[in-house]
Parts: C-alpha cells; structure tokens; sequence
C-alpha cells in the first residue's frame, strides 16, 4: 500500500517559518496541509493541544470533512515544509486510496482518544464531585446520533466548531 506522502509527490509545496499559522481556529479556507518536514504545534484557544513533527500528518481534515470551519490553528514551530491541496473535498474524492489512509489516521486518534477517556473513568468512576461526570461525557460522546453535532459544551459553547 502506498504511503500518504506518495499521494502527494505531485502536489504544490508550502513552507512556513517557525511562529507563522498555516490554519487559524475559525479560519474558513478548506486547505489541506501534509507534513513533509518540521514541527507544528496545535492549539485550541491558547492552549496547546498537540506537537506533531511526523512526515505525512494531515492539517485541516476536519474543516473538510466536517464542513465546518477550522477547529484549531496550527502554527510552525520550527521552519517547516508541506504539500497544500486547495481544493481538498474534490482531491479526496478523486484519491480513495489516500482517503482511505486518512480515515485510518483518524480511526488511529478516536481509538487514543476514547481509550484515554475510559481510562479516565476507571480512575474517577466512583468519585461524587466533577470528576465523576467522565462516565456522563463518554456515554455522550459515543452515543451521539450520526449526523448530529453539538459544538462545544453546555458550560463553554463555541460555535467555531
């Protein structure tokens, strides 16, 4: 099977210095950034969420897939080097075998994400103050119908995401 950077060896390329925003939270553009090389931070306000420096991350698939605007900004920590597809929805559907790999990547982060929550019930699960609520959240967050979508939550709304 191909690799994701494979796809894309006939794709434009991008760079961006070290404190420069590929993708801004709330930015509408529906671009798709693919990591060659560098480091680039996630941050969902100004909290940093994540640091990603592997060849072949994807930036943006949420604005995509979602259609939604971005969820996150995603800045250059050190000077880094990307493929940009613009019309990202149209490349997607033309390249099954590339969305394919890119549904495996997210299947890759719900699955840490929702084992990370778990774990989080277990440890908390008998707890009586906030803390005790993990078990509400999860039930929430795996039985919401398809095609439903809350943004936020009911304590911190955003209607960004």
């Amino acid at each position: 099977m191909r690799t994701l950077l494979s796809f894309c060896e006939d794709l434009p390329e991008k760079t961006f210095d070290a404190g420069e925003a590929l993708l801004t939270e709330a930015g509408e553009d529906k671009n798709l950034y693919i990591l060659i090389e560098g480091e680039v931070e996630v941050l969902k306000g100004e909290t940093q969420v994540n640091i990603q420096s592997e060849p072949g991350a994807i930036f943006g698939e949420l604005a995509v897939l979602l259609d939604v605007p971005h969820t996150a900004t995603v800045r250059a920590v050190s000077p880094s080097r990307f493929h940009l597809v613009e019309d990202a929805e149209a490349f997607l559907r033309s390249h099954p075998d590339l969305t394919f790999q890119l549904a495996k990547l997210l299947a890759k982060k719900l699955n840490s994400i929702t084992t990370y929550l778990v774990d989080l019930k277990n440890q908390f699960e008998d707890r009586q103050d906030h803390l005790g609520m993990v078990d509400e959240v999860l039930e929430t967050l795996l039985h919401q119908p398809v095609g439903e979508h809350a943004p936020g939550s009911e304590r911190y709304p955003d209607e960004t995401i």
